[in-house]
This record gives C-alpha cells, sequence and structure tokens, in this order.
C-alpha cells in the first residue's frame, strides 16, 4: 500500500480506506467519531466523507493507545497532552493496569479454588476438619451445618474462629469425642422423647466436664448455629431436646 500524501487534494479517501490504513473497523472509525475523538470530514458533492492522511495518522494514534489499555475517555487529553504531561498519565494508566491485572490474578485463584469445595469458603483449618468429619463417618447434612456455621464465624469473629477451630480439631483427635460427634448426628433423626436422648446428653456432660468446658462438643456457637440452621428446611427435635437438656442441667448445677 503506497503512502498516504499528507493533505493533498487529489489523496483523499474513503472511510473503509481509512479504516484498512489504520488496521480498524469502519465500525471503530465511527464509534470514535461519535466519541470526539477522531474529527468528523465534511461530505463532499456525492454526500460521502473523505478522508486525509492526517485523519489516518490520528487514527492510528487513536487504536494505539486504546490498544495498549488507555481508556477512550482518557485518549483525547493524552493526545494533546505535552511529553512529560503524557509521560505522567501513561505511567499512571500503567500503575492502574498493573493493579487490575493484580486482581485479575487473585480472581482467578479464587475460580480455580471452587474446584476445591469447602476450601474456597473457609479457611484451610476449618475445611481440613471438615474432611476430617467426612472421613469419620459423618452425614454430610451435618458437615454442611458445621460448614455454614465457619462461613459466618470466619466472617463475623475471625480471631474467636481461629481458637475455636484449633480447639475443634484438637477435640476431634479424642476417640471418645469422635464417638459422641457419631451418636450426635446419628440423633437427628431420633424422636425428641427417644430412651437414648438422656445417656447422650449425659455422656456428653461428662466430656465436657473433663475438659472443663461447658458448651456443647457439637456446636461451635449456638446463635450462629441458629443461624446457619435458618438455610435449611429440616430441624431436629431430638437436637432440641438435647439442648433442652444441657441447659437444664446447667441451670441445676447453678442452683
Amino acid at each position: 500500500m503506497p503512502p498516504l500524501d499528507r493533505e493533498r487534494p487529489g489523496h483523499l479517501i474513503t472511510i473503509g480506506q481509512l479504516a484498512a490504513y489504520a488496521g480498524v473497523t469502519i465500525k471503530a472509525v465511527r464509534h470514535y467519531h461519535q466519541r470526539g475523538l477522531l474529527e468528523e470530514p465534511a461530505r463532499d458533492s456525492s454526500g460521502y466523507r473523505r478522508y486525509t492522511a492526517r485523519h489516518a495518522i490520528e487514527l492510528v494514534k487513536i487504536k494505539t493507545l486504546a490498544e495498549a489499555g488507555v481508556p477512550l475517555a482518557r485518549v483525547e487529553a493524552l493526545l494533546a497532552a505535552g511529553p512529560d504531561e503524557f509521560a505522567a498519565a501513561i505511567a499512571e494508566i500503567d500503575r492502574q493496569l498493573r493493579e487490575r491485572a493484580e486482581e485479575l490474578r487473585r480472581t482467578r485463584e479464587r475460580i480455580a479454588r471452587l474446584t476445591a469445595g469447602d476450601g474456597l469458603f473457609v479457611s484451610a483449618e476449618v475445611a481440613g476438619y471438615l474432611e476430617r468429619l467426612r472421613a469419620l463417618g459423618v452425614s454430610e447434612r451435618a458437615v454442611e451445618m458445621e460448614r455454614d456455621g465457619w462461613i459466618l464465624m470466619q466472617s463475623a469473629s475471625p480471631r474467636q474462629a481461629a481458637v475455636m477451630i484449633a480447639d475443634k480439631r484438637e477435640a476431634m483427635a479424642d476417640p471418645e469425642f469422635q464417638a459422641i460427634y457419631l451418636q450426635y448426628d446419628e440423633a437427628f433423626d431420633w424422636p425428641p422423647d427417644d430412651p437414648r436422648l438422656p445417656a447422650l446428653a449425659e455422656r456428653a456432660r461428662r466430656w465436657l466436664a473433663a475438659r472443663g468446658q461447658a458448651s456443647s462438643p457439637v456446636t461451635p456457637d449456638p446463635t450462629l448455629a441458629r443461624l446457619a440452621s435458618t438455610s435449611s428446611d429440616t430441624r431436629s427435635p431430638a437436637w432440641d431436646r438435647l439442648g433442652e437438656m444441657a441447659r437444664e442441667d446447667r441451670t441445676g448445677r447453678a442452683t
């Protein structure tokens, strides 16, 4: 393609030729016109716009800046800027692009972790604890209830959650705690007057007393557990009864 002669009357070109010279589409040329970035020439006697070499050069500049990531809203100012102002503006745009690139990198990491299941929503410690529950044979229903509670706890009180998960992981190393947890899980479907409930409540009380605790070993936080349970349509009357027994026991000992 021969070089354009600057501003010679006999060397006017069509919009299609202009787009071809700059390596853009006709649609892009019209878009730059609409944005006020590229001057629109007057129409000739045939009703067509005719462009000069100056238009082609300006279009190449616009395309170059746009492809470099410069927002179109800033292109016009940059084209009119002096060398120092231009360099400073480009440096600032580069900084913003690097920040965007870093955010995209972090987003990609989060998306990649989607395949990691629970690890996307909770800490590595909690995710490991949940996997430990699954390995013990705890029902997926109970695991999901635990997970929902930890999601809320880690969001509402990260420091408390870190202390609690360390304590929970330590407890899970105790075979007696494991047995109590599995029986609590099984009790979810028991009727509230099941004769096995008092023995389970007493077993949990003895384990807690041995550790110097007063709260349930199964529920990490009663308030958050109740909140998490609202995400499920199922309730356990047996668990409600176990909670009542625990409160009655604490009240009796307090008096």
